[in-house]
């Protein structure tokens, strides 16, 4: 053994239990851990693949530092956002208000209705008896937009970095997608007028 320097003097301590290695995670502990991963990431797994399919700015902004709607209820707002994301992919139907089928103000009374917040059912309702938005859009506001469809509008639901959730007609499931201009007004449930 070479001599150590001046001062060097440092021995390791020797193992408290000799011949007892560290425990290691084996090939049934691994499956264990995925598994149990699995069943608690199930009920999300729309939310999962929409991140791992890098659709991460089409989910709401809940609890980024950033302004609150003003007059409104942020969480409330960020709790309609996530329940009108969730119905992604499911039919559009006139006049159906969920669960399994959508038309468009149907999915945002029922998003807001789940938030814990009454809005007048239809589109029109909507823009007529909601406190609009002058400023900057919110996750949460509604959009109403001039359409041939039956009811003579359409709304949609601003859901972040310039997105927004809507169920827009036959053929079409509700989606994601960019938010349109050429609105009729903006509204915004829960703020005062």
């Amino acid at each position: 053994m070479r001599p150590e320097p001046p001062g060097w003097g440092y021995q390791q301590p020797p193992h408290r239990y000799p011949g007892r290695r560290g425990p290691e995670l084996g090939g049934v502990a691994v499956l264990v851990v995925v598994t149990v991963l699995a069943a608690l990431a199930a009920p999300h797994a729309r939310t999962v693949r929409g991140l791992v399919a890098g659709e991460l700015a089409e989910l709401p902004a809940i609890g980024r530092p950033g302004p609150t709607p003003v007059g409104g209820d942020g969480a409330r707002a960020g709790r309609a956002v996530v329940f009108a994301l969730a119905q992604r992919g499911k039919p559009y139907r006139w006049g159906a208000q969920g669960p399994h089928a959508f038309d468009c103000s149907g999915l945002t009374w029922a998003a807001w209705r789940a938030a814990g917040m009454t809005i007048p059912r239809t589109a029109a309702g909507q823009l007529a008896d909601l406190p609009r938005v002058r400023a900057r859009l919110h996750p949460g506001d509604l959009l109403i937009y001039r359409t041939d469809g039956p009811s003579r509008r359409h709304v949609a639901m601003v859901v972040g970095h310039g997105r927004m959730v809507e169920a827009l007609g036959r053929g079409i499931p509700v989606r994601v997608t960019s938010i349109r201009g050429e609105w009729l007004g903006a509204v915004r449930p829960g703020a005062g007028r």
